[in-house]
């Protein structure tokens, strides 16, 4: 959010003059402000003598009023040729206002400094001339650049200086102008009661003048002020009040910067989804009115959200644009904001050098500006890069450095995680007493906070502890701990994709699990809870959208109850002060603890009540609200769902330790496996084989043959880590893979043993989880009804437009979409009635944060956010696209990508591709599998049959084995 509250514009100068049209002087001063430069600007004075007059640079000086709120640039070249013109005429009174004009301007570009000189200059030149109304105007503009660079005893004098000279000429407009940049000083000062007053007097005065210029910018100030008193609602209704107003007004500079602040509202609500899209709506309109200032704030904004999300590359380069235009405007604080984020952003991507280069250049930008909380924040995440490097004596020493300021700052969230890190440290130094200390000590914090992540993490770490030490059962009871705090992380859509980046060890406490309990008790009863900590570690943020379907970003609908209403306000309200707390803890200038316990109180009061809600909820309720639990099906249920001649066989990595569990009807092993380290060798020397398919043509033919058996040289490896060691064991015919980890990048049903692929003895589907693959057998879906095609050919796969045409002669009741035809309208309008979808195209698969992964419809692409608003309960969905299967492997979210939006949108069953895939052999994939399928083979027979099938034509891999089977099979 902007810190300052919005000043007003210039001051209005002397009435236009009569001696030209209207139509005439607006030409004149087109003419005049596309003159770019001094010496165009003096001849075109030369030629234009008459121009050469006093009153024209007060019609200059009105026109650059006005002008400043709807293009900065073309009103500065106006105030330069006021200014020739008045130096020119040798006049003191020209000279003041040209200077003045100016002033105004620069201060709109942030130059304040140079704002202020010049406003300076101006004021001394009107009292030299008896202009004392003209000098206390300029005073009265002085205020807010004086305020913007903490002169605040000079601001309030000269606004000291302005209402003696007004109040003696009784001028109540001016004064009215006067309380706004008088209430601007207050509010930089945190005395917001007091600020708001100064505005609701400017309001009700400016009403009574019908001054435009003046009311919009009360009313954005007012809004900020309900900000800072804590009155969302109010601030929304306000600051789209001022919205309206200004764009009734014409006033696009004043209308971005409201799109901004109701943008930033969204954000400290939590709504991410409309604080993303409205800021960057607000960077383009900031760019086309040239609001530096703004667009700056925009991109510091965006860039803090990015981090957030995972989305480091965009993060970085948003704080170094960031940074540049606060560079311009000279503004320290926010300049070492963006250069932090750019560090954050860097050790998001592993460039630890860079991160610290980054870090300690913010450092000490923040030391300058005297901020207390800043500097140590970063010695934090220094520390935590040295740890992450290996660094320990250095992390260390930081990181002491860092937990002794937060603990004087009373900072306790930020004082337990420098604890927890202080405790890894020393665990990794074998200094386990140290790290006992740090470990209760980071207990006891966080047992006086409403943070189960950081009680999630201080419970893991002692269980860690209890380990080193050799005792298991306290190991295990803290370990439980850990995950039932971890299992308090609600995973509402809202809080989606910070989990993903968040805590990036969230899978460690079920790996402890599992190796202890079979080391505990290798029983019947030992290995299934083990089983069951696999499966809760499994795709549990999939696993609640999928049971219980979170609520869109902007649910508003009818129909709920008063009571899950509330509830949801509540969230928000917390989110609200969460990010209040943590804005002024980190401000610019010196913290208000008055002010933060006040804020600490609020959030306590809205947790007493959320908690009392939560308790008189119904199970309906808190699925409406969106407080639904993690839930895992137990292993009787998967069993029970598990067909005749069919074996689930599942994964697990415990650290670099691969496990399989293999889950019958009847029968439940877990055998050791391989190295996770070994499988990412050969899977890179695979994923190289298949990325030849880039090369030529004529490459591709001449050496098909050697293509070939690389490949499968390749899948043998994979089979002897993978299955080898149990195939002896796998004695179905249909078998079920639930991958983990960087296991999701491997096609099981492609692994070759020297004489065949698996696919040849056993069909072969895929499941994020067990428990998703029980639920997929009983889930409901159209068992009838259209078959919807939608295809988007480009120069790249032409031969999609060939592909769904020859699927309309396959499936039944067509329905088919090419081009801009197949848009997100048609899915929406059709998809929800249909028994088959297929869409062709290409998807757009995000490794870096899967939440933004998308897939490109004719007329825009659909992103996963997209997806979950979707109802699509069709027996089957197919995307015959480049990559569209692909799932990022995030620690405790297993299966992230396009596939866990389609599930949650009601698909039984999708079919999906692994790698970009070949245009003109999927064509004939695609009419073989549904053919198939229309002969009343089941999907995993189809699916295998069409491999076979184009085998005999295509014989590599890459051609014949793209797809898998996801869900039913």
């Amino acid at each position: 959010m902007s810190q300052n509250a919005a000043a007003t514009l210039a001051e209005s100068g002397l009435p236009v003059s009569g001696s030209r049209s209207a139509a005439g002087q607006e030409k004149l001063f087109k003419q005049l402000a596309n003159l770019a430069d001094d010496s165009s600007r003096r001849n075109f004075l030369s030629q234009n003598q008459e121009l050469l007059r006093p009153e024209i640079v007060s019609e200059i000086g009105d026109h650059v009023r006005e002008q400043v709120r709807v293009d900065v640039q073309q009103a500065l070249h106006l105030a330069e040729v006021a200014l020739i013109i008045a130096q020119e005429l040798d006049d003191k009174e020209s000279l003041a206002r040209a200077l003045r004009a100016k002033a105004n301007v620069l201060y709109t570009r942030g130059e304040n400094a140079s704002a202020v000189d010049l406003h300076e200059q101006a004021v001394a030149l009107f009292e030299a001339v008896g202009k004392g109304n003209e000098a206390a105007r300029t005073l009265s503009s002085s205020i807010q650049p004086l305020l913007l660079m903490g002169e605040y005893n000079q601001a309030f004098a000269a606004g000291d200086r302005a209402r003696k000279i007004f109040e003696a000429e009784g001028n109540a407009w001016r004064l009215a102008r006067l309380e706004i940049n008088i209430g601007n000083i207050y509010y930089r000062q945190d005395r917001f009661a007091e600020a708001l007053g100064c505005y609701e007097r400017a309001y009700r005065g400016l009403l009574n003048q019908k001054d435009e210029e003046g009311i919009a910018a009360v009313l954005s100030n007012m809004a900020t002020c309900h900000i800072s008193l804590n009155a969302f609602p109010k601030a929304l209704e306000t600051y789209q009040q001022a919205r309206e107003f200004c764009e009734q007004h014409g006033m696009p500079l004043l209308v971005t910067q409201a799109d901004y602040n109701i943008a930033y509202l969204h954000y400290l609500r939590g709504e991410y989804s409309r604080a993303i899209e409205m800021l960057r709506a607000t960077r383009v309109a900031c760019k086309k009115v040239g609001d530096a200032y703004h667009l700056s704030l925009c991109n510091l904004d965006l860039a803090e959200l990015y981090l957030e999300l995972n989305l480091s590359s965009e993060a970085g380069e948003l704080a170094q644009q960031g940074y540049e235009g606060f560079q311009k405007l000279s503004m320290g604080y926010e300049s070492a904001k963006c250069l932090a984020f750019s560090a954050m952003a860097a050790s998001q991507k592993g460039h630890a050098f860079e991160a610290l280069e980054l870090f300690s250049e913010a450092r000490e930008r923040f030391v300058k500006e005297k901020n207390q909380a800043w500097p140590s924040l970063i010695d934090l995440y220094r520390a935590l890069v040295f740890f992450n490097e290996g660094r320990f004596f250095e992390a260390k020493r930081l990181c002491t450095e860092a937990l002794e300021s937060f603990q004087a700052l009373g900072l306790s969230s930020k004082a337990a995680i420098a604890q927890l890190l202080m405790a890894r440290i020393a665990m990794r130094m074998d200094q386990i007493d140290e790290a006992s200390r740090h470990g209760e000590a980071a207990l006891e914090k966080v047992a006086k906070l409403d943070a189960p992540v950081l009680t999630y993490q201080a419970h893991l770490l002692t269980g860690n502890i209890q380990l080193a030490n050799g005792n298991q059962d306290e190991a295990y009871d803290s370990y439980q701990s850990a995950r039932k705090a971890l299992e308090t992380l609600r995973s509402s859509l809202r809080g989606e994709e910070l989990k993903i980046a968040f805590i990036k060890n969230r899978l460690e406490v079920y790996e402890n699990l599992v190796e202890l309990c079979l080391n505990r008790s290798p029983d019947r009863a030992g290995l299934e809870e083990a089983f069951a900590y696999v499966e809760q570690a499994k795709s549990r943020s999939l696993m609640n959208l999928f049971v219980n379907p979170a609520p869109a970003l902007s649910a508003k609908e009818p129909g709920l109850s008063d009571l899950v209403r509330s509830i949801r306000d509540l969230r928000e309200e917390l989110n609200w002060y969460y990010n209040l707390i943590e804005r002024e803890q980190l401000q610019p200038e010196a913290q208000s603890p008055d002010r933060i316990g006040a804020l600490q109180m609020q959030a306590r009061s809205r947790e007493k009540e959320l908690l009392r809600m939560l308790q008189e909820a119904t199970e309906a309720d808190a699925d409406q609200a969106g407080l639904q639990t993690p839930t895992h099906l137990p292993v009787e249920t998967i069993r029970a769902a598990i067909p005749a001649d069919t074996l689930l066989v599942e994964y697990f990595r415990v650290r670099d330790r691969i496990l399989v569990c293999l889950l019958g009807k009847e029968t439940l092993e877990i055998l050791p496996v391989t190295l996770e380290t070994r499988v990412a060798g050969f899977l890179r020397l695979l994923q190289f084989q298949l990325s030849k398919f880039r090369l030529d043509r004529q490459y591709l033919e001449k050496f098909q043959d050697s293509l070939v058996r690389a490949t499968q040289a390749h899948l043998k490896e994979l089979y002897d880590e993978l299955v080898a060691p149990f195939q002896e064991r796998l004695k179905a015919g249909h078998l079920v893979f639930v991958p983990h980890g960087l296991l999701h990048y491997v096609p099981f049903h492609a692994l070759f043993d020297g004489q065949g692929h698996l696919i040849d003895r056993h069909t072969v589907s895929y499941s994020p989880s067990a428990s998703i693959y029980a639920l997929c057998q009983t889930r409901s879906a159209n068992v009838s009804g259209q078959s919807l095609v939608l295809g988007i050919p480009d120069p790249q796969a032409p031969a999609i437009s060939e592909e769904v045409q020859a699927l309309a002669s396959v499936l039944p009741q067509p329905k088919v979409f090419v081009g801009r035809e197949a848009s997100e309208e048609i899915l929406r309008s059709k998809g929800p009635v249909s028994q088959f979808i297929h869409i062709a195209t290409h998807g757009h698969f995000r490794q870096d944060n899967p939440m933004f992964s998308s897939i490109r419809l004719g007329n825009s692409f659909l992103s996963l956010y997209d997806l979950y608003q979707l109802k699509l309960p069709v027996e089957l969905m197919t995307l015959s696209g480049c990559s569209t299967g692909l799932n990022v492997v995030a620690a405790g979210d297993e299966l992230i990508g396009l596939a866990r939006g389609l599930l949650h949108a009601g698909a039984q069953s999708l079919v999906l591709s692994l790698w970009d895939v070949h245009d003109r052999s999927t064509a004939e994939y695609m009419r073989a599998f549904y053919g198939f399928l229309q002969q009343g083979k089941s999907k995993a027979e189809a699916l295998r049959e069409a491999m076979l099938k184009l085998r005999a034509s295509y014989p590599h891999p890459y051609q014949w084995a793209p797809f898998i089977l996801i869900g039913k099979a």
